[in-house]
């Protein structure tokens, strides 16, 4: 099957958007990662035998149950609020229930381990900013980590966010690691657009798109002036070789930009 690198799935009657899977053109991102839209007061249940899952609130409001314990948590949407996560190993069941209109995100991908189930919150993932000042202002945005290999030595995945700064950069300067890197597109106005980068291939990036990164790969994004963009970013760690910040090599073609003025 061939490879591909970009993505505009559509959801299906069902309310549910397939980005990646271990056997589809996108198996080289090495996890499964799906979009559901739930209508008020619908049930999902989600159970994984050898698979650890993240369940990220995009936007709207949910139950979530799992083992002993529940939490009804909300979110505007991903521009103006900061991010609640559900992380749990392989054999745990969660159930969520949609108390208004919802997107979330389930990102899985295979790990025998097993670990106690954490929700994180948007006190636990706070939005910094990066670049300020740099580049003539033009790669300022905002990230947050939910969890990494620092935050959760036991899983085999990264999950983040970024929002551009309309007309800005993220992903820069360009670099690149060897573990596959998937993103996930959101726009704060339908028409929103921008331009995603893999190695020398671009494509145009719109609402509810996607790129899969594989390891290797130069990726820089930009958002078009007028649109703020928001990137899902989720990585699936090698095995014996982690993502870590230090693996994260910029491209030495343009390490100049650090010290120019602009």
């Amino acid at each position: 099957m061939e490879k591909k690198l970009f993505g505009y799935p559509q959801f299906d009657e069902n309310g549910e958007e397939i980005l990646t899977t271990y056997d589809n053109e996108y198996s080289d991102m090495l996890m499964d990662v799906r979009v559901y839209r739930m209508k008020k007061d619908e049930v999902r249940n989600f159970r994984k035998d050898d698979e650890e899952m993240a369940i990220l609130l995009l936007d709207g409001e949910i139950r979530l149950k799992w083992n002993d314990q529940e939490k009804t948590v909300s979110r505007k949407d991903v521009f103006t609020d900061g991010p609640y996560a559900l992380h749990v190993s392989k054999n745990t069941e969660v159930s969520v229930t949609s108390t208004k209109e919802t997107e979330i995100l389930v990102q899985c991908t295979k790990n025998e381990g097993e670990f106690e189930p954490r929700l994180y919150t948007p006190e636990d993932a706070p939005w910094s900013y990066s670049c300020v000042g740099k580049f003539g202002n033009t790669a300022k945005r905002r990230v947050n980590t939910i969890f990494d290999k620092d935050i959760a030595p036991y899983s085999n995945m990264v999950l983040g966010e970024v929002l551009n700064d309309r007309g800005n950069w993220s992903g820069f300067l360009p670099h690149r690691h060897p573990q596959p890197e998937l993103y996930y597109f959101k726009f704060d106005r339908p028409e929103g657009f921008g331009a995603s980068f893999v190695g020398d291939d671009v494509f145009k990036s719109v609402d509810n798109s996607f790129s899969a990164i594989p390891g290797g790969r130069l990726h820089p994004q930009s958002a078009a002036p007028g649109f703020q963009m928001y990137t899902c970013w989720m990585i699936r760690h090698l095995d014996g070789d982690p993502w870590l910040q230090s693996t994260r090599n910029e491209d030495e073609r343009y390490l100049w930009m650090h010290d120019a003025q602009f």
